[in-house]
């Protein structure tokens, strides 16, 4: 299953349609592959909105019960 995120780190913010299997960091990879994203700091860990709560950057979207128009905001 495909969700809508936003992640958002020190050097930018950038919206991604990713499969749910991925691992979180794999996103921010995927945006800064892409051009989307500066390079920086890979973060171990994310802060969710809607979760209200850390979340790993080595788990899944899915694992990490990450849904569409959730915000991710890296921890630095």
């Amino acid at each position: 299953m495909f969700i809508n995120t936003t992640i958002k780190t020190s050097a930018g913010k950038a919206d991604i349609r990713i499969d749910s299997e991925q691992l979180i960091g794999q996103g921010l990879k995927v945006l800064r592959e892409s051009g989307r994203m500066p390079p920086g700091t890979d973060p171990d860990y994310f802060h969710s909105r809607l979760r209200a709560r850390p979340v790993s950057a080595y788990m899944t979207f899915a694992e990490e019960s990450i849904y569409d128009g959730d915000i991710l905001s890296a921890i630095e």
